[in-house]
């Protein structure tokens, strides 16, 4: 966890902690009945404190995904991942899992371009652009479209999970989703520190969100170091 702060407005530790195990959980590498490594040889490998460590498991005892048996441990129990702030986030390390965080590039209030597909009633929308990891692994650039009428981005209180922050600052929450995937070329907004150099060609998902309203919210488009990173959709 050396970097996953470096966002002044991350999410708490024990909170990352807990998504990083529910992300495990989620891919597989935590089976539903395992047992958990005792909490001071978890807390050693996560690099945290054991109390930190506590809170975390705590959340996860909260949402249904684990259970505490006197004198035995901590095991897992699979639930889905509904509670999840990234149950949305469909990327993942080859291996699977690993905790998402970004780097904000830009946000912008502006006026929806010609060639951006229609969603939403306004025709001005906040538009972030941010180079997206897993853990400390750089996967992804992407550019997250809100329209105004759900309200205003503000940078300074932007999260590394935009969907906690709609929750949290704009007083609404995404319910659902619709995902194209394919290849396109990176942009020419690229950072130079990405995978890759602008108009490489990698994988590319465009997304549309609903809140409660009939029209989308927001439009995404992702692109993706398919060396780096897998699109993994779960069905249940």
């Amino acid at each position: 966890m050396s970097s996953a702060n470096r966002n002044p407005n991350a999410l708490p530790v024990y909170v990352q902690i807990a998504e990083l195990l529910i992300r495990d959980i989620a891919a597989g590498r935590l089976i539903d009945g395992e047992r958990l490594p005792p909490e001071r040889d978890l807390a050693a490998e996560l690099k945290v404190s054991v109390g930190t460590l506590r809170k975390s498991l705590a959340e996860l005892k909260k949402k249904g995904m684990l259970e505490r048996i006197q004198g035995s441990g901590n095991y897992v129990r699979e639930t889905g991942t509904q509670n999840s702030v990234y149950a949305m986030f469909r990327l993942e390390l080859p291996e699977g899992g690993g905790l998402p965080r970004a780097d904000i590039l830009s946000v912008d209030h502006l006026k929806k371009p010609a060639d951006l597909p229609r969603f939403g009633s306004s025709d001005m929308g906040s538009r972030v652009r941010r180079m997206r990891y897993l853990n400390d692994t750089i996967i992804a650039v992407e550019e997250i479209w809100l329209d105004e009428s759900a309200g205003l981005i503000d940078r300074q209180l932007l999260s590394d999970s935009l969907y906690r922050y709609y929750q949290h600052q704009l007083g609404f929450w995404i319910t659902r989703a619709e995902d194209r995937v394919s290849l396109r070329m990176l942009p020419d907004w690229t950072p130079p520190d990405f995978t890759r150099s602008a108009g490489e060609t990698v994988g590319y998902i465009e997304r549309f969100s609903w809140s409660e309203k009939t029209e989308p919210v927001e439009f995404s488009k992702t692109w993706f170091d398919p060396d780096r990173a897998t699109y993994v959709q779960r069905l249940k």
